[in-house]
């Protein structure tokens, strides 16, 4: 049986899970998992990767709530630490690690010159159209 401070390490990493697989960022959870379950046996390491790739395929299709994935990963973790009690640092890592976000946002502005509508750019003087010949 672990003890509360242990299972507190497995529900913070299991939150951080969610935080990365919700910020498209499965790569960079893969490689911090492949850390952790190292330690296992091939099986264990095989389970975490179908595992994340499963619950980072139900989070964007919306199949499945965070809560559900944050509480499959605190179960998973949790019994891997039970069985690998040497991993629990690499566990603390990844429950200390929350991830930043990689998505950026573009704020500009628009200055356009002449009469018409202009869409994605500037335009520096009149418009023209012409008939399509009908």
């Amino acid at each position: 049986m672990l003890d509360e401070a242990a299972i507190a390490v497995t529900t913070g990493a299991a939150s951080n899970v969610v935080a990365y697989l919700l910020q498209g960022r499965a790569d960079a959870l893969r490689t911090r998992l492949s850390t952790i379950f190292r330690r296992g046996t091939a099986q264990q390491q095989s389970d975490a990767l179908r595992t994340l790739d499963e619950d980072a395929d139900a989070l964007a299709q919306r199949t499945v709530t965070e809560a559900d994935v944050s509480a499959r990963w605190t179960g998973f973790l949790t019994a891997f630490l039970a069985t690998c009690p040497d991993a629990r640092a690499d566990i603390d890592d990844l429950a200390s690690a929350t991830p930043t976000s990689t998505k950026t946002i573009n704020i500009g502005s628009q200055h356009n010159h002449g009469s018409g509508t202009f869409i994605g750019g500037d335009n520096h003087g009149g418009v023209t159209v012409t008939g399509g010949g009908d």
